[in-house]
């Protein structure tokens, strides 16, 4: 009976120390899994658009406005990080931006080409990416009179907007994105007064995107 006893403790008491032994290791933390996006949109593209545009322009002091549809073409690049999205993006379009002045209505501007080269920044929720872009722009335009052409000219500035991009199969996407035009003030060549001009689109669009890769490149920390 009492070697029984003994034997009993003893079992009890080891497996006391092995449950303390236990409690007092440190475990190994474990590794947080980090998942990469189920698309990417890292790739070239390109694309083409429609749209339309709003045009505000003063003449020699006079003001007027002009407004018309346009149509063009997209080239561009993305790499994505995680969500965030960078990429560059060249577009070239032909408009028909044509109004007079609201003071002397024999003398219209037209513009009649966009183009720019612009960074966008954008931040991906899968397949839709939310953006905002900024860049160089060039507008080609014409003053015209009733009895004929006054001036072309070809001006450069600035353009910023915004949009929203949707990726409806892993290589098409389709776009709606706003865009203002600056081109400052620039002296004519009729009887010598200054022109201003600036430009507002809406443009509607899709985009073919060539792929690099299943996913975005996941940066750690």
């Amino acid at each position: 009976m009492k070697k029984l006893l003994l034997a009993t403790t003893a079992i009890v008491a080891f497996a006391a120390g092995a449950q303390a032994a236990d409690l007092g290791s440190r475990r190994a933390p474990v590794a947080a899994a980090v998942m990469a996006p189920a698309f990417s949109w890292t790739g070239f593209y390109v694309g083409a658009f429609a749209g339309y545009g709003w045009s505000n322009f003063n003449f020699g002091g006079t003001p007027g406005s002009a407004n018309g549809p346009l149509i063009g073409g997209t080239l561009g690049y993305n790499y994505q990080i995680n969500q965030f999205v960078l990429g560059v993006e060249a577009d070239l379009a032909f408009a028909a931006a044509t109004g007079r002045l609201a003071a002397a209505p024999a003398v219209s501007h037209s513009t009649n080409m966009l183009g720019s080269l612009r960074a966008r920044a954008g931040f991906a929720v899968d397949r839709a990416l939310l953006y905002v872009t900024g860049g160089l722009a060039v507008q080609g335009a014409a003053l015209a009179a009733n009895l004929g052409p006054l001036e072309k000219y070809t001006r450069a500035g600035y353009t910023l907007g915004a949009g929203v991009e949707y990726a409806f199969t892993p290589n098409w996407t389709a776009k709606i994105e706003y865009g203002y035009y600056n081109f400052g003030t620039r002296a004519a060549t009729v009887n010598f007064p200054t022109l201003r001009s600036d430009v507002h689109t809406v443009k509607i669009g899709v985009n073919y995107l060539f792929s690099t890769g299943p996913s975005a490149v996941v940066a750690r920390y």
